[in-house]
């Protein structure tokens, strides 16, 4: 509790002065909650009053357990900016966080449910760095009038990234991006398509350029979910593009070719700050989908973050923050023989455990 209280000490209570609950008492019966399961405000009042025994040898709790009309009129009116603070500052107390290396993909998640009345059409979007390495959350923010560009470009500022690749999709293929992970010391793999068509036509250019001289290629097959896939990658080097395109870091350009079975073949291409091996290429490529695969699946089907309802204010980037940490502590549990899935579950029904995750968290 007290690296808990060390880090969320610098979050400002919202209420008035008469406010009865501690709100770092709150955030930490919250946080409790949803490592257990919690979707929701009224699942994390219905936590507390359950595990209210447990809470109070760690808690004062002198106002008793707060309803859950007051957790969510807490997360409504908490400044979401100073709540992703605290979140990277308690996600670097871990010690598997704290030296980032390897992938770090960009990517944003629609809170598929979390809008207001007549709004379905545009939810809100939280934008994730993930490092692949650690397979944790390292920085989230909600994206500003829905423009994931803008706060994708946030975060990368937020981070240090000497020794990282940062990997993300086309919409993040830029000038203001790549400059923005070149200055912070990092290298990038940006899939590049139709939306910077030149650079994209110099990419193909350049890579028939090389299959005439028969560069290097490597081959990966995977089979699995009932499907077979083969990705065939070729990489060249490009001289002139970062001066003609005004693309910092650019150095070299890469093709991925995919073909799942008798399907189409998808040919994907990429910018990089380095000429890798294709088989490395391949590598990082792949790990950029554990963001999709490993985080946003996870957020979805284990704690149901498509279905959360909460809609008001600034409740869903909150929350979403909460659900990201509380799945960051669980991943850096010890415990590698049980699922995620199996983790939140022995945690509601194991004190014990729960426990020991707490202890984990220093």
């Amino acid at each position: 509790m007290d690296r808990f209280a060390e880090c969320f000490s610098p979050l400002v209570d919202p209420r008035k002065n008469q406010a009865q609950h501690d709100l770092t008492e709150m955030l930490f019966i919250a946080l409790l909650a949803t490592l257990c399961g919690a979707t929701t405000c009224c699942d994390i009042a219905l936590f507390g009053r359950s595990k209210e025994a447990l809470l109070r040898t760690i808690l004062v709790l002198e106002h008793g357990i707060p309803s859950h009309d007051t957790f969510s009129r807490v997360f409504r009116i908490l400044d979401p900016r100073s709540f992703e603070e605290v979140f990277r500052r308690f996600t670097k107390a871990f010690a598997t966080a704290a030296k980032i290396k390897g992938v770090v993909a960009l990517d944003g998640k629609a809170l598929r449910r979390a809008y207001e009345r007549g709004q379905s059409h545009m939810p809100p979007v939280m934008v994730t760095a993930w490092s692949a390495t650690t397979r944790m959350a390292l920085v989230n923010v909600l994206a500003p009038g829905n423009n994931e560009a803008a706060g994708a470009l946030h975060l990368v500022e937020l981070l240090q990234l000497k020794g990282c690749v940062v990997t993300a999709d086309a919409l993040h293929c830029h000038r203001g991006m790549a400059k923005a992970i070149v200055e912070r010391g990092g290298d990038y793999v940006l899939a590049v398509k139709n939306n910077q068509p030149g650079l994209l036509r110099d990419a193909k250019a350049a890579i028939s350029a090389a299959e005439r001289k028969k560069a290097k290629q490597a081959t990966t097959r995977d089979t699995g979910h009932g499907r077979k896939e083969t990705r065939t990658a070729i990489v060249a080097p490009v001289r002139d593009m970062a001066e003609e395109h005004d693309f910092p870091g650019l150095k070299a350009v890469a093709r991925i070719t995919s073909k799942r079975g008798r399907d189409k073949t998808v040919e994907r291409y990429f910018l990089l700050t380095q000429y890798y091996t294709p088989a490395e290429l391949l590598r990082v490529v792949r790990e950029h989908w554990g963001i999709e695969n490993v985080l946003h699946w996870t957020l979805d089907v284990v704690l149901d973050e498509d279905q959360t309802r909460s809609r008001k204010d600034h409740a869903p980037a909150n929350l979403a923050v909460l659900r990201r940490l509380a799945l960051n502590i669980a991943r850096a549990h010890p415990d590698t023989k049980t699922s995620l899935r199996g983790k939140l579950k022995r945690a509601a029904w194991d004190d014990s455990f729960l426990v020991d995750m707490l202890l984990n968290m220093r």
